[in-house]
């Protein structure tokens, strides 16, 4: 995948700013709730500069489906042409020094073959033993799972980053995470007819930890 042009990023977004003026004045309401969103459109733009190449999905659709988002693509699964959508609820977000957790909750999961094929991978959708319904149970079962998935049950996956070991060994990313989650967490994110919605919550407490973080580097 192609790594995004940031002219092309900024120059997309002052002209969709230009098209919407009322997002700045929903960016300052937001602000004062600790509130961020991302339009939707925003995020199609992205993907598609980013998902560019042989192997890179196709026709990507994403739409939202309160508090989800829904995604669908067409990928390449082992030589047969499939397309792929599912709900996407990201449950809960667990920052610290030592971990960057996500709870992820897949629903609605489908597969549909592109075209006719008889490859194992179009047999098994078309007999309909894959239970979609439980994506995490297929998940947890798949040989050699990415060390970044720590759970998989029902439809509910968990995946900490920082059991990548070129994010866990990163001086930055660590120490960034010591002087920001003692003050600040993310309370939640979620969607409604046109954005993404992430929301902060702030810890008093923290305070103390935060500072002591910066003054150590």
């Amino acid at each position: 995948m192609a790594r995004p042009n940031p002219r092309a990023l900024i120059s997309a977004s002052l002209s969709y700013l230009r098209k919407n003026p009322d997002e700045v004045v929903r960016a300052a309401v937001n602000l004062a709730t600790l509130r961020f969103g991302l339009p939707l459109a925003a995020l199609r733009y992205l993907v598609k500069e980013v998902a560019t190449g042989k192997k890179a999905p196709k026709d990507v659709q994403i739409t939202a489906a309160p508090p989800a988002i829904r995604f669908s693509a067409i990928v390449d699964a082992m030589g047969t042409s499939v397309k792929a959508s599912a709900a996407v609820r990201i449950e809960d977000v667990y920052l610290s020094p030592d971990a960057m957790r996500i709870t992820v909750r897949l629903r609605d999961v489908k597969l549909e073959l592109v075209g006719e094929s008889d490859s194992p991978v179009a047999t098994l959708i078309k007999s309909g033993a894959l239970d979609l319904s439980k994506p995490g149970n297929l998940v947890k079962f798949i040989p050699k799972r990415p060390a970044a998935i720590i759970e998989a049950e029902n439809d509910r996956i968990v995946v900490d980053l920082m059991k990548v070991p070129n994010l866990a060994k990163n001086p930055r990313i660590r120490r960034a995470l010591e002087v920001i989650t003692p003050i600040v967490g993310i309370g939640a994110i979620e969607t409604d007819r046109d954005h993404l919605y992430v929301r902060l919550r702030t810890q008093r407490a923290g305070v103390m930890a935060s500072v002591t973080a910066l003054l150590n580097r």
